[in-house]
């Protein structure tokens, strides 16, 4: 026993199995580490930006208000991380019973008839406060809340409704292993110009991908592409 113990093969497949937990460990505290500063990240973010953005989101919310007596927000459900479904709150943009009317146009999407996600460019369901609330993306504001909450992060795939995950392919539902995000990779590089296949693999190679240095390219990219405003309807 004590020979084979010293035995230098015996040595060295110890050395290699120690060598494996130490990079395991490594490779925990590493991920750990970017999930603690990306979380930080959030919470300083969404805090600042619901603080600074108050008199904004105050008058948004009274011009909705005035133009046509509807609620001031639109809730819906929505899914995030690993199937868990969320409330997910957007300035309304459109008429009071735009989900009734949404059946009898599905011939006009532009992802394709019977595609996974609704997206036209002239929704006659948007409202005039509503056009210009899309365009500048200020519609999703009242996402810093789930921000903040923890139910979306700043950068990640956005997040889909439960009609559309339950047509999702299994490669699609790779998109739900992270937390969603208030900006992604698509929405960087053309919104709703992008179709729904090509949103997914960007998704996808962004999960593949993910890092603090990332996320932060996305987030500086975000605001001249909101100024743009290609693909916001």
């Amino acid at each position: 026993m004590t020979e084979n113990a010293h035995h230098p093969e015996i040595r060295s497949a110890r050395r290699a199995v120690l060598a494996m937990r130490l990079g395991r460990l490594r490779w925990y505290w590493q991920v750990r580490s970017v999930a603690g500063l990306k979380r930080a990240l959030d919470i300083l973010c969404a805090s600042a930006g619901l603080l600074l953005l108050s008199p904004l989101l105050l008058v948004v919310a009274t011009a909705i208000r005035c133009d046509d007596g509807g609620p001031v927000l639109f809730w819906q459900r929505r899914v995030g991380r690993h199937g868990r479904e969320f409330p997910f709150p957007k300035f309304r943009s459109m008429v009071v019973d735009a989900e009734q009317r949404l059946l009898a146009m599905q011939h006009l999407n532009q992802h394709g008839d019977g595609g996974v996600t609704f997206k036209h460019a002239r929704d006659p369901r948007v409202t005039r406060i509503g056009r210009m609330t899309r365009r500048t993306s200020i519609d999703e504001l009242p996402q810093l809340w789930c921000v903040l909450k923890g139910d979306m992060t700043l950068v990640g795939p956005r997040p889909p409704l439960p009609s559309e995950v339950a047509r999702y392919t299994q490669a699609e539902r790779a998109r739900l292993e992270v937390t969603p995000g208030l900006t992604c990779i698509w929405q960087v590089s053309g919104r709703a110009e992008i179709p729904f296949a090509e949103q997914v693999s960007m998704d996808v190679e962004y999960i593949r991908k993910r890092s603090l240095w990332i996320d932060l390219k996305l987030l500086c990219k975000t605001l001249p592409a909101v100024l743009r405003g290609r693909g916001a309807y």
